[in-house]
């Protein structure tokens, strides 16, 4: 078939063609050492400071929309047809300084400088979405930016008041959307898009049935979404990927489906994607999304990928195993679906036969008489990886626990269920007492390890905690949390 080998995309307006873009190649990389646009700064390389934030924008029904992103882990080859915006787009006339830059300059929130941009940027998509943001929504906003020497809290008053320095209607983005929508448009692709050098390879599919037959041309690929993950492969480990078929731009895998029956995400829909749907149909998720890293990391990780990465600590399995999630793999072979718990074997090695890719996952919604939780364990509050993670899920008739889904993240090579401590609840009242003989018998189901992160002895501790604070949370006839006051 017809194929394409350059990478096309608009850079603070103006249109770049690349060819021979290498897999590897970083954004941060290409704005600093191609382009020289120095303003976003390599912090951390891992996407946890967020001194590389940039702006995308990209098309999604047509639709142009803006995210803040990390430069320093996202692949250039994966922004073909985006429009990326660095802090230099944001100089007025004559230089002027933005709205955003002018509060935290009043406001004192810069000192050493070297987070500013990132900052900045974060603030500039918060304000540019919700111009008159609450406390918490800024605090929200800026999870994935770090400072060490100015403080939060001038940051935060800046952010509260750059309304008073200009309105986003008169900002350039926002005037020339319409613009930037039709040639963005104009970018899009007519083909496969294969570039860069045979041992740093980068495929583009041009739709889903074009990613079957290039996964069966190429079974040992690598798959990468949003980078959150293989990002660092590259970055931190040096690891080879080639060949990598990047997916994020296929909009067949961006559908969120809503029926009576179940929640449907297509696997290339993000963190920030699927919010406003995960918070209808299981509001006991809503703070526990927003635990998921920081903004940008949402903006650019898709569950689809915390699912086949199978890391036994990501944020979204053991959740979605506790709901009974199922999960859809597609090849050129044709679809299967398994129950999510099924999908992981071992540490790094999933039910995923050669060709196969995480298509979409199923959410069954909740059942009368059905209890939820999650709870994701973590060093800080904002931004971390889990120690443990747990999502607990019970079905109470007539006072008698019925059905119980338990899974663990943290505890185990892969995330699991907690099979002995399920069946140590099934058929006895929900009494505190049934809580204490599961959270028992979750000596049978893990034997956790202890690393940087947690002891063993931290993590079964937690697990079981974890399961008693379960049943105090909960009403036992109305499934309502009872306000308690428990760390």
């Amino acid at each position: 078939m017809a194929q394409g080998h350059d990478i096309r995309f608009l850079l603070n307006g103006v249109e770049k063609r690349v060819s021979d873009v290498k897999a590897t190649l970083t954004l941060l990389d290409y704005l600093r050492l191609d382009q020289r646009l120095t303003g976003s700064k390599e912090g951390c390389a891992e996407g946890d400071c967020g001194a590389c934030t940039v702006l995308v924008g990209r098309l999604h029904q047509g639709q142009l929309h803006y995210e803040t992103m990390n430069a320093c882990i996202r692949f250039l080859a994966s922004l073909n047809g985006c429009h990326i915006v660095t802090i230099e787009h944001l100089s007025g006339p004559q230089g002027r300084l933005h709205p955003v830059q002018e509060a935290m300059v009043d406001y004192h929130g810069s000192q050493c400088g070297f987070c500013t941009p990132g900052f900045v940027m974060s603030l500039y998509a918060l304000w540019m979405s919700n111009p008159e943001p609450s406390v918490q929504e800024v605090e929200t906003a800026i999870q994935g930016n770090l400072c060490r020497c100015t403080g939060y809290e001038p940051i935060v008053k800046a952010a509260m008041a750059v309304t008073q320095y200009g309105s986003p209607a008169h900002d350039h983005l926002v005037r020339e959307r319409t613009d930037v929508t039709a040639r963005l448009m104009a970018l899009q692709p007519s083909a496969r898009i294969v570039t860069g050098p045979e041992d740093d390879r980068a495929i583009l599919p041009l739709d889903v049935a074009d990613l079957e037959q290039v996964l069966a041309e190429n079974p040992k690929a690598t798959i990468v979404a949003g980078s959150t993950d293989v990002g660092l492969w590259v970055t931190k480990f040096m690891r080879p990927i080639s060949p990598v078929v990047f997916i994020t731009h296929l909009e067949e895998l961006k559908s969120v489906e809503v029926t009576e029956e179940a929640l449907t995400l297509g696997a290339g829909v993000t963190y920030s994607e699927s919010e406003a749907a995960i918070r209808a149909a299981f509001p006991h998720l809503g703070d526990y999304w927003d635990r998921i890293a920081g903004w940008q990391v949402r903006n650019m990780g898709t569950i689809g990928g915390n699912i086949a990465n199978g890391s036994p600590i990501g944020d979204t399995p053991p959740v979605l195993i506790a709901l009974g999630a199922k999960v859809v793999l597609q090849s050129a072979r044709g679809s299967r679906v398994l129950p999510l718990e099924d999908f992981f074997i071992d540490y790094g090695e999933q039910d995923r036969e050669a060709g196969d890719f995480v298509a979409a996952i199923r959410i069954p919604r909740a059942k009368p008489g059905q209890m939820d939780a999650a709870y994701k364990i973590s060093k800080r509050r904002d931004e971390d990886i889990s120690s443990v993670a747990a999502g607990i899920s019970v079905c109470v008739t007539d006072g008698v626990i019925t059905t119980a889904r338990i899974a663990f993240g943290g505890m185990a090579a892969t995330p699991k269920r907690a099979a002995t401590a399920e069946a140590a609840l099934v058929g006895q009242p929900f009494a505190e007492a049934s809580f204490d003989a599961a959270a028992v018998a979750l000596g049978q189901d893990f034997t956790p390890l202890s690393d940087w992160r947690a002891s063993a002895d931290y993590r079964m501790t937690v697990a079981a905690n974890l399961l008693r604070r379960f049943y105090l949370e909960q009403d036992s006839t109305q499934g309502a949390p009872v306000r308690l006051a428990i760390a």
